[in-house]
């Protein structure tokens, strides 16, 4: 399985890859939200395959 970025860091084993669905759950925001952060490349994401990942540490940063 190859995974590939937006940025130039390789995602961490240890860290929770999210759907966008639990990442909006996560935030307390809807899909759409989340679906334009990303399309607007306001955070970082993960492809795998043809799926968006969202790692939780990408998300609790964007909070900050």
């Amino acid at each position: 399985m190859t995974a590939h970025r937006t940025t130039e860091q390789r995602h961490s084993p240890g860290d929770l890859l999210l759907t966008v669905a639990q990442a909006g759950e996560y935030l307390g925001t809807s899909e759409r939200f989340i679906r334009r952060l990303i399309t607007e490349r306001r955070i970082g994401y993960v492809k795998v395959g043809k799926y968006v990942r969202l790692e939780r540490t990408t998300l609790d940063a964007f909070v900050k």
